[in-house]
């Protein structure tokens, strides 16, 4: 892909001059814009609930993990519905105050965008810095007592130098998430490199623009991902050194302080799933939806197909892979898995070129072989994606089971002459069963949930409750896009529940 994309100095000079300084401009603020509110939001929440004492504390620990659940786009469309000019929010008060006019800024908009993305991805930010201030050491917190700080200068100067390494690997992951929407981004109108890939080649019908503009969106994750390998190596230095000692206890708050905790804690559960939950059940209810219900079963069955299927190939495929590093681990197979772990941080948009592209130089060479069909009139093309994006999920559930599993099994069983996939059968899948269902559901949601890939590479007559929900919203049609919307929000829940789970083990 980057080969082709370099092939067209002019069209590169035209982008360099009209797109890419409007591309550049709107992806940095929107990341700056989103770091920014997701990093206030997830460290926030995440010292009340790790520092504190409080009413429902341990209610708020869980319940703040929720808005994991809400697709991106989902959450725009339903702050679209009811916060637009003519939403429900804004007739409220003209009708009850007499007002007139526009009366809250256009919320489909860069900041909108904003305000959205950070809502949806601070879960990742606050779930990282939990886990690092729960491994606080007492007696660090007891020597900046006895050096006469106070609780605000102690969370300052002592504990959250201490999380800054789990706060940035947040961050790099917020950072990717970022980078990689197109249903956000698309859908309120904001120019970045995400929405120019699909505008240059569905509207604009120019291949190598789109492949020129996935090249530089592909440095830029290069660059994000070497960041996050880097905050990763320090996070396991830190997280040596915190494990020493006791944990510090927490500071129970007087009835202001317990006030002042549940409200930074509500803020973003409210804004985050509440509302736009609330919003989507109302427009069910509040509208005939006829049309929407005769084919709600075909985008559901659409959707349940694909996430069943790509979760049996990626989950089987990754079970063969980590027994096969565990029994004769070598560079390649090691260099293999590291490669495999990075297809999450590629955004589908880069890889949906990366496909294409070659494809359609192949079917020029080659028309009789049909390739062109195999990938984009069959299911293969998006299975393909999926396997590339969502291998590195199942992957670290799956790696995480094997390192509980000991060498010594595999020793013994070798003694009693049990060899080969024997082992695997008899001792390994029984320990890894649960860690495999976890992995299997895990992708399963990642695959209902996935949009930009399967938008443009479903095959015809196949749309998916993600595509559905999509189309329905930018046809305005934002009561009908309701249903499929809220499904999917049930559906996220899983893996929110199956993380609250293990975090209360």
């Amino acid at each position: 892909m980057v080969i082709l994309a370099l092939g067209s100095k002019k069209i590169l000079k035209e982008m360099a001059q009209h797109l890419l300084p409007e591309y550049t401009l709107n992806t940095f603020y929107l990341a700056f814009g989103v770091l920014l509110g997701s990093t206030m939001l997830g460290v926030a929440s995440a010292l009340c609930v790790s520092i504190f004492e409080f009413k429902a504390r341990q209610w708020w620990e869980w319940a703040l993990l929720l808005p994991m659940a809400m697709p991106a786009y989902v959450l725009a469309y339903a702050y679209t519905d009811f916060f637009q000019f003519s939403g429900a929010f804004q007739n409220f008060f003209r009708n009850t105050f007499e007002l007139e006019g526009r009366l809250i800024p256009e919320i489909r908009s860069l900041p909108g965008a904003i305000v959205v993305l950070s809502l949806c991805l601070y879960p990742y930010i606050y779930l990282l810095t939990r886990s690092a201030l729960l491994q606080r050491s007492h007696h660090l917190l007891d020597a900046a007592q006895l050096l006469g700080l106070s609780i605000s200068k102690q969370i300052v100067k002592v504990i959250l130098p201490l999380a800054r390494p789990s706060i940035a690997v947040g961050i790099t992951l917020v950072l990717m998430e970022t980078l990689a929407d197109y249903g956000v981004t698309s859908y309120f109108g904001v120019a970045t490199f995400s929405t120019g890939i699909y505008k240059a080649w569905l509207v604009m019908d120019d291949k190598l623009a789109a492949a020129q503009l996935a090249s530089f969106l592909l440095v830029f994750i290069l660059v994000v991902v070497i960041l996050e390998k880097q905050a990763q190596q320090q996070l396991r230095f830190v997280g040596k050194g915190q494990r020493l000692g006791t944990q510090a206890p927490r500071i129970q708050l007087a009835l202001k302080g317990q006030i002042i905790a549940s409200l930074i804690c509500a803020l973003p559960l409210l804004l985050a799933f509440i509302l736009p939950v609330a919003i989507l059940i109302a427009s069910i209810y509040s509208t005939t939806l006829e049309l929407v219900w005769t084919n709600f079963i075909h985008w559901t069955i659409n959707s349940i197909q694909l996430a069943a299927t790509g979760a049996l190939l990626i989950v089987s495929w990754v079970l063969i892979l980590a027994y096969l590093q565990r029994v004769q681990s070598s560079k390649t197979l090691n260099v293999a898995v590291q490669v495999l772990n990075l297809g999450y941080a590629v955004p589908g948009a880069v890889l949906v070129v990366g496909l294409l592209m070659p494809i359609m130089t192949w079917q020029t060479y080659y028309p009789n072989l049909k390739l062109g069909y195999w990938i984009t009139g069959t299911s293969l093309g998006i299975l393909w994606i999926y396997f590339i994006r969502f291998s590195s999920v199942a992957l670290q559930s799956v790696q995480g089971a094997y390192q509980g599993v000991p060498v010594s099994l595999d020793e013994s069983a070798q003694l009693l002459g049990v060899k080969g996939w024997a082992i695997f059968k008899k001792i390994h899948w029984p320990l890894l069963r649960p860690s495999v269902l976890a992995a299997s559901l895990l992708v399963f949601v990642d695959v209902m949930k996935e949009l930009p890939a399967t938008l443009v590479l479903r095959p015809f007559n196949s749309d998916t409750l993600a595509v559905a929900a999509y189309q329905l919203a930018r046809d305005e049609r934002l009561a009908e896009a309701a249903v499929p919307s809220l499904v999917l929000v049930l559906v996220g829940l899983i893996p929110v529940l199956l993380l609250s789970k293990s975090d209360q083990r």
